[in-house]
């Protein structure tokens, strides 16, 4: 049971964000006139319109948001499952934050935001300046959808060995998102069951299985290029795609041709691209 909502500035002197607590239902957030930075501390807002403001600190600990409207927000410096107000880190102390059906429209995300202890279900991001993210150990996605580009983003299947204990896991949801429209570029999925997500259904994109034995099967079509560079090039890229797919995601990945080597020319990309699609497996390319 939450308390009645309440802002209010932070007892510590040296703390300028404002806290804030309880429930709010069914309207716009408005602060205080110069005020700019939150921290969210065991609060549960629903139906919130968050859109348009800018908050230079926005800070979340064990508190859930649910059906609110995060479109054309911006972010200097973001935290979306703190360890806590007072920045303890074990146990109890780190407890899941939650945002449920919520909406990230052309949203400014911090760079970097550090996700921590997060859970996002049935969320939207449409567009949103999701990029260049690499904290995001704790991050679970469930049933969400991205729109755009979504550039240079890791997503965990496991939580940080040092975090599992507080955070009481040792697996991250991620399951059932759809990234049929977006555009994705350098994103890395560690530990994630791909056949358990929605992806691009286009010509470049490939959701392949077995990647090393592939890779081992298409390498002596390299050996035959008359160019030695490009025989380097295409050899690096293929073993480091085998190296990443069989270290970080069980021999899995989803691959485009610019993975075989991002200066090769566009022909020998491509021939090789066709090449490892063409590698019998037991899974049929996505």
């Amino acid at each position: 049971m939450f308390e009645q909502f309440s802002l209010q500035p932070s007892p510590e002197e040296w703390q300028s964000a404002w806290i804030a607590r309880g429930e709010l239902h069914d309207q716009r957030l408005n602060l205080p006139p110069g005020v700019s930075e939150v921290i969210f501390d065991r609060a549960r807002l629903v139906n919130v319109d968050f859109s348009g403001m800018r908050f230079a600190y926005f800070n979340v600990h064990d508190s859930t948001f649910e059906d609110c409207d995060f479109s054309g927000a911006t972010f200097e410096q973001l935290s979306m499952g703190s360890t806590g107000v007072q920045g303890s880190r074990n146990g109890a102390d780190w407890p899941q934050s939650i945002f449920r059906d919520c909406t990230f429209r052309r949203t400014r995300f911090a760079l970097p935001t550090f996700f921590g202890n997060v859970r996002f279900e049935k969320c939207l991001f449409d567009r949103s300046r999701l990029r260049e993210q690499t904290f995001t150990f704790g991050a679970e996605f469930v049933n969400c959808v991205f729109h755009g580009r979504v550039r240079e983003v890791n997503f965990w299947g496991r939580p940080d060995d040092h975090d599992q204990d507080a955070v009481g896991r040792d697996r991250n949801d991620f399951v059932g998102n759809d990234f049929t429209g977006a555009e994705l570029e350098h994103v890395a999925f560690h530990h994630i069951d791909l056949q358990a997500q929605r992806f691009p259904c286009l010509p470049g994109y490939a959701l392949l299985d077995r990647i090393s034995q592939r890779v081992d099967a298409v390498l002596p079509l390299v050996e035959h290029w008359p160019d030695p560079h490009h025989r380097e090039m295409a050899g690096f890229s293929l073993e480091f795609l085998a190296d990443c797919a069989l270290g970080q995601n069980d021999d899995q990945a989803l691959v485009s041709p610019l993975d075989m080597g991002r200066k090769l020319p566009p022909a020998l990309r491509e021939e090789l691209f066709e090449a490892l699609r063409r590698t019998p497996s037991d899974t049929s390319p996505g």
